[in-house]
């Protein structure tokens, strides 16, 4: 079945690319269960993350919320989560709390992504957390 989540996340993401935001989430949950029934925790925090993202670009914050939290979640759960992954799952994050006026905690956010971002050599990503940062 990993193979139709795989299918399903690859669909989701030509929806998304060609705007159709509504049908992404569909499918990302579709195969975000998948993982979830399958034990996948990683293919289901991607596209927990993912389906958290349609949303935060929607300005849908609240309902991004609990996507980017079970996410994380996940990533945190597991010793073989990839770096990139993390910080790219605390990034949106750091953008959700800024977008409620949570100073604080999007600065421990975007200060954790940073190191991360160094640590994987995504040199874009450490600029983009040190311009939050000073904005903050």
């Amino acid at each position: 079945m990993a193979d139709e989540g795989r299918a399903l996340a690859m669909r989701a993401k030509a929806e998304r690319d060609a705007g159709r935001s509504e049908a992404a989430i569909a499918l990302y949950g579709q195969a975000a269960e998948i993982a979830r029934r399958d034990g996948d925790v990683l293919a289901l925090a991607h596209r927990l993350r993912h389906i958290g993202d349609i949303h935060l670009d929607a300005g849908r914050i609240d309902q991004a919320a609990p996507f980017y939290d079970e996410a994380l979640a996940l990533y945190r759960s597991r010793q073989d989560a990839k770096p990139l992954d993390l910080a790219n799952a605390l990034r949106p994050l750091a953008l959700l709390c800024e977008a409620r006026k949570e100073p604080e905690a999007a600065r421990l956010y975007w200060t954790e992504a940073r190191a991360l971002y160094e640590q994987t050599g995504v040199a874009a990503g450490v600029a983009e957390c040190t311009r939050h940062l000073a904005a903050l």
